[in-house]
């Protein structure tokens, strides 16, 4: 797994230190979007500006995105094909009222297509509502 993050790391263009691959596969295995506090607790032996710093350097590389809740940005892995130049973060990012998670819904895009004779630089959907996990919880 270390070599793995490490060729994606390279990649991106972004040299592999330790702490990079530590945060880069900490945040591969998660499903929700998270804050720099909630990534420092669980990474609480490294340093708060070390992760600060980390999670910049992806994003301007490409292998995060921001999304941003109220006044606090949660972050989340890219998909491959988002770089240093574009970020194809054209869909959904969706909070749930209930259980307080952020996520992303590839599934409902704004297509680039949409733009016509006109360009867009950046796109920022997001929805708050009820997750289907929470509705599920709920009826029961």
């Amino acid at each position: 797994m270390k070599k793995d993050t490490e060729n994606k790391l390279l990649n991106k263009n972004t040299k592999p230190t330790s702490m990079r691959i530590l945060v880069y596969d900490f945040l591969a295995a998660q499903k929700v979007a998270l804050s720099l506090s909630e990534i420092e607790e669980q990474l609480h032996f490294a340093d708060r500006i070390t992760i600060y710093r980390t999670l910049k350097t992806f994003e301007e590389k490409g292998i995060i995105h921001g999304v941003q809740e109220n006044s606090t940005t949660k972050y989340i892995l890219c998909s491959d094909d988002c770089g240093e130049d574009t970020h194809k973060d054209w869909h959904l990012h969706f909070y749930c009222k209930m259980c307080k998670q952020t996520t992303c819904r590839e599934h409902i895009i704004f297509s680039e297509g949409m733009a016509g004779e006109f360009r867009i630089d950046e796109v920022r959907l997001f929805a708050k509502g009820i997750c289907e996990d929470c509705l599920n919880d709920s009826l029961q």
